[in-house]
């Protein structure tokens, strides 16, 4: 378990000690934990802690090896009520650090990769294509979304099922950031905010952001001069970065102290902070966000493989969907849960019943070779150590 510092304020101890218990119970999402902790002015200081099902799982329940705010009970309705309690939570900060762990012999049920990850994904032959026919939610997913580059298996299948899509922009608080112009990826690059801009710490997000910062097309992402351009506005960025970090958590938490004005992002942040009262905007930067779709796939020795459909059908679920558009701001595959919405809701979010309409007004996440995901990991990892 992670070492947790309470600042109490007005809350009495035993009020955070008993959420702290229902937290690890999986009563509590850890989302809800937060927002809680927020609301009530209290701030926590917390190192990534390991879900409940993480540390004492349960044999007969599938893993879902997935990134942090997804181990939750609100998106395993359907999962629960079939199978008595949830499956078990493994959590990774990057696409990158969960496929090389599988690559060395870590066996899960289904994972959570994204499309600009998904081809290489597959090419290591440690994933089995979907079989839709067992999915009850198949009907109802948004075709715009299946039909990514190599996500074709045979018999009709897919090698991921398309669950979440949204972007990466910046969130920013609109009483301490004094906008010049439009909104830009500049304000992360603003030197006036020197030590008060934070920033995800996966290339998977940060490197792509760069190239849209430098200018550079994703046609020519691999091109030793893409890297050199893109290598050159990620060291003039690092001095300005109070923290990278992949726990989005974190960079709530410093957004609504006022420690920071803004950081690189995805939608959910936004959402979070402004459900507490927070002044913030998640940015439309002129020179377009970063846009993709994530899914589900299959290990191929998945060792609880009726459990492991079950738990893509409980993401692919309406219920499920209601809980990402309006608790996250992400869009999500199910075209049935955008009904529970009105349009000016979903603009609100900067969402669209049509995901086309918001994956391409941004730069959408094109798949690359293993050969430049290495090149690019190993060369952010040395700009983020400072050389």
């Amino acid at each position: 378990m992670a070492r947790t510092t309470f600042n109490t304020g007005d809350t009495t101890l035993m009020d955070v000690l008993d959420q702290l218990g229902e937290l690890q119970e999986g009563k509590l999402s850890r989302r809800k934990f937060t927002k809680n902790l927020l609301s009530a002015g209290v701030a926590i200081a917390v190192t990534p802690m390991a879900s409940r099902k993480a540390m004492a799982a349960a044999e007969d329940q599938a893993t879902f090896f997935t990134w942090g705010g997804y181990d939750i009970p609100e998106l395993f309705g359907a999962y629960q009520e079939k199978n008595g309690e949830l499956p078990n939570f493994a959590v990774f900060g990057g696409s990158e650090e969960a496929l090389t762990k599988m690559r060395g012999g870590y066996v899960v049920d289904v994972s959570h990769p994204c499309n600009s990850g998904m081809p290489r994904w597959v090419n290591t032959g440690l994933f089995q294509p979907v079989d839709v026919t067992r999915l009850s939610n198949w009907s109802d997913v948004m075709p715009e979304l299946v039909d990514l580059p190599g996500n074709t298996a045979e018999g009709g299948n897919v090698w991921m099922a398309p669950f979440d899509w949204g972007q990466t922009s910046v969130t920013y608080r609109t009483d301490l950031f004094e906008l010049e112009g439009e909104e830009s990826w500049d304000m992360l690059w603003d030197q006036r905010y020197a030590g008060r801009l934070g920033s995800l710490a996966s290339g998977g997000d940060a490197w792509w952001c760069g190239a849209i910062k430098a200018g550079v097309d994703f046609d020519t992402l691999d091109s030793d001069d893409a890297f050199e351009k893109i290598a050159a506005v990620m060291r003039e960025q690092r001095p300005l970065i109070r923290v990278y970090t992949d726990d989005t958590t974190t960079l709530e938490q410093a957004l609504a102290a006022g420690e920071m004005v803004a950081a690189m992002t995805w939608n959910s942040s936004a959402v979070t902070l402004k459900a507490e009262g927070v002044p913030v905007k998640f940015a439309k930067p002129k020179e377009g966000a970063l846009t993709w779709v994530c899914g589900l796939m299959i290990h191929k020795d998945a060792p609880h493989l009726d459990r492991a459909y079950d738990v893509i059908d409980s993401l692919l679920s309406v219920e499920s969907g209601k809980f990402m558009i309006n608790d996250y701001g992400y869009g999500h595959s199910n075209r049935k849960a955008f009904d529970a919405f009105d349009e000016e809701t979903l603009v609100g979010l900067g969402l669209s019943k049509n995901p086309i309409e918001i994956l391409q007004a941004g730069h959408f996440q094109r798949p690359q070779s293993q050969e430049w995901e290495t090149r690019m990991n190993e060369l952010f990892e040395q700009i983020k150590a400072g050389f």
